[in-house]
């Protein structure tokens, strides 16, 4: 069952509290210790250098330099923050969406919305529009360089990871409770459908102003081999993958029969969105290859670099052991979810599943399209 009494509840505001009284109580007390080199330089720095089109900005007493390369800011005073990721801010993002997680199920609860694995269908895709919101953001960013930007500082931090995701979820849950309200009303038998559509609706808007950007500016470009690329490999991959895991693997997918094709879909989609960008952006049309945002997707490609001939890497890229690393991640993951557990935590595992799906299909269609639009 999911959460079953209040106690786990307020086990949980406890906690949490307690992780904000830290944070805050440890940012006024010692500042330069807890704020600027914690939560300025690993997460709310890179955000701002993101949102402003910086290389790297770094911390000079209180204010905040910028700079247009990493290497101009190799001699600044105080701690540097860079666009992107770092293994200390992923594993403080992994960490808030677990205990995220458990806050989604408290509230659900609260607002009495029913939630089962049915309902990943229809949010699907939502999961579409975080990454192609997030491309917004990348071609703003590209126009910043002929001061044309779309959006204005800070409103733009809003469609940055991690911010993105929290405004995705306020979106999502927005439209679960009016789609409730409308099945209440009587205007339709299921809240699926107007989910999905809303859905759609936002995905399709976000799509359509890279569309005209790509036709009205020089900085957004369209290059739509790389998506007719991504996605049918992607297919390829989960049609392929999954057959062979059913018929020789069955255990890994008793708990998640269709769900586990999805997942290993949508983290396919991310595998060759990074293969295609990093290894072939040029020969399919780009200015220049793309570079991983991850310390994950970096770190793969080094360690391939390191042991792969180069006279090898060279013909074949060496993006593709990321591609291989997420193949088997959506499988092992997949594997933990068993039909018991599905049965007896629903609400729970259902949001565990949508996270799964997310973490893959959010970064990888924004990689895709980041190719797609030339951003």
């Amino acid at each position: 069952m999911d959460f079953p009494n209040s106690r786990i509840e307020r086990l949980w505001t406890a906690g949490v509290g307690a992780i904000l009284a830290v944070l805050v109580g440890g940012s006024i007390l010692v500042p330069n210790l807890v704020y600027v080199r914690f939560i300025w330089q690993y997460f709310w720095g890179p955000v701002v250098a993101d949102a402003k089109g910086a290389a790297a900005i770094a911390w000079n007493g209180g204010d905040v330099l910028f700079f247009n390369s990493s290497g101009a800011a190799a001699s600044a005073p105080g701690p540097i923050a860079y666009p992107g990721y770092t293994i200390v801010s992923e594993i403080g993002y992994a960490a808030t969406l677990l205990i995220a997680l458990a806050g989604v199920v408290f509230l659900l609860n609260r607002l009495d919305i029913e939630v089962d694995v049915g309902l990943i269908y229809p949010l699907f895709p939502f999961m579409l529009f975080g990454g192609a919101l997030r491309v917004v953001e990348d071609a703003h960013n590209s126009l910043l360089e002929t001061g044309n930007g779309l959006i204005a500082f800070p409103w733009n931090t809003l469609l940055i990871s991690p911010i993105i995701y929290f405004t995705v979820f306020f979106v999502v849950l927005g439209t679960m409770v009016a789609a409730i309200k409308l099945r209440k009303g009587g205007y339709t038998e299921t809240t699926d459908y107007p989910i999905a559509v809303a859905g759609g609706v936002f995905l399709g808007l976000s799509v359509l102003v890279l569309l005209v950007l790509s036709v009205t500016t020089q900085e957004v470009e369209f290059h739509p081999s790389f998506t007719l690329l991504t996605l049918g490999g992607a297919s390829l991959i989960a049609w392929g993958g999954w057959w062979l895991v059913r018929e020789y693997l069955p255990a890994v997918a008793s708990g998640t029969p269709v769900l586990g094709a999805l997942i290993l879909w949508a983290h396919s989609v991310d595998g060759l969105a990074n293969v295609l960008g990093i290894d072939w952006g040029a020969e399919l049309g780009l200015a220049y290859d793309l570079v991983p945002k991850h310390p994950v997707n970096r770190a793969v490609i080094d360690i391939t670099t390191n042991l792969v001939p180069e006279s090898i890497t060279a013909v074949i890229g060496a993006a593709w052991g990321f591609l291989l690393l997420k193949i088997a991640a959506a499988l092992v993951v997949t594997g933990l979810f068993d039909r018991e557990m599905i049965e007896e935590s629903p609400r729970f595992s259902t949001l565990l599943l949508i996270a799964v799906i997310a973490v893959g299909l959010g970064p990888g269609t924004r990689d895709m399209l980041r190719a797609t639009f030339g951003v």
